[in-house]
């Protein structure tokens, strides 16, 4: 029997809807629009298209969008006084720096100079260790996305086995945060790990996120378990194009999981999604309102 394939896109589809509704209640009742900025320092291809569909993405949902380009000779100096003009700001209640940034910018300084209110991206050391310690943090976009996939899919998560394959600050860490924080049971396992093959098998929830093409193959995979899969790897094909695969090999995995995350179309439509919701997190708690609240 094949797994339920989890449909990013749509799901995707109803925060955005959640986000604009929300939107519309801080402008009607409070007075505030959410603003969400973008940096974007070079020419790089893949991250000029990503930040195109974040500013539309912003705008289809009600929000002020703010795009900054700086060529990629911009100094560290530049960026930095770009960031303490947003931060200083009241307009804007999210500031995100597209990575990667030229080599000759440090990428920790300038995270670290964005306020950790407004930091959505969730990668700035204060709001890290809040989640660590289960404190309110913003928390990253594509973690944020995975745990919202997962408790819609298999509701209460308690008691489960986690096993995340990663380690990485901008996944791998704050994954095996939210699940612990859910009371999964949480194993993180990486490149070194021994006898990897079997920690997987003994995973209920396994989340893919090493930034290896079809890492993880379907005899790896435990019979019935829920598989999110948050590689994206761009592979050649036979005819000399390329395509997308993620780090779960699916064809075989599709036929043991239970649910599974697809590549394209699964956790990837989620990350902007999440982006804009961490928008309204930050609004919400820069003006001291409930989120809670908004929606009833």
């Amino acid at each position: 029997m094949s797994a339920h394939i989890i449909d990013g896109k749509e799901f995707s589809a109803r925060v955005r809807g959640t986000v604009a509704d929300q939107v519309k209640v801080l402008r009607e009742k409070h007075g505030i629009t959410p603003g969400l900025a973008v940096v974007l320092v070079g020419e790089d291809p893949a991250s000029q298209v990503y930040v195109r569909n974040k500013n539309r993405s912003t705008v289809e949902a009600g929000m002020k969008s703010e795009e900054i380009k700086l060529p990629d000779t911009a100094t560290e100096e530049e960026v930095l006084a770009v960031v303490n003009r947003l931060n200083e700001d009241e307009s804007i209640h999210g500031i995100l720096v597209q990575l990667p940034l030229p080599s000759q910018i440090d990428e920790t300084a300038v995270i670290d100079a964005i306020a950790p209110e407004k930091d959505v991206d969730g990668f700035h050391v204060i709001n890290t260790g809040r989640q660590a310690v289960g404190l309110p943090a913003m928390v990253p976009c594509t973690p944020r996305g995975c745990i919202m996939m997962l408790k819609d899919h298999l509701g209460d998560l308690s008691g489960l086995n986690a096993v995340v394959v990663g380690r990485s600050n901008i996944v791998g860490k704050p994954m095996a945060s939210l699940l612990l924080a859910e009371s999964c049971t949480v194993t993180i396992a990486h490149s070194r790990t021994k006898n990897i093959e079997d920690v997987c098998r003994g995973a209920d929830i396994l989340v893919a996120a090493v930034g290896r093409p079809e890492m993880i193959k379907g005899e790896w995979i435990k019979a019935g378990a829920t598989v999110i899969d948050v590689g994206i790897n761009r592979i050649a094909k036979d005819d000399g194009k390329t395509r997308l695969v993620g780090d779960v090999e699916f064809d075989s995995a599709k036929d043991v999981a239970g649910a599974i995350t697809p590549v394209p179309g699964g956790v990837g439509p989620m990350t902007i999604a999440c982006l804009l919701a961490n928008t309204i997190t930050a609004t919400c708690r820069m003006n001291d309102i409930e989120e809670a609240t908004l929606l009833g």
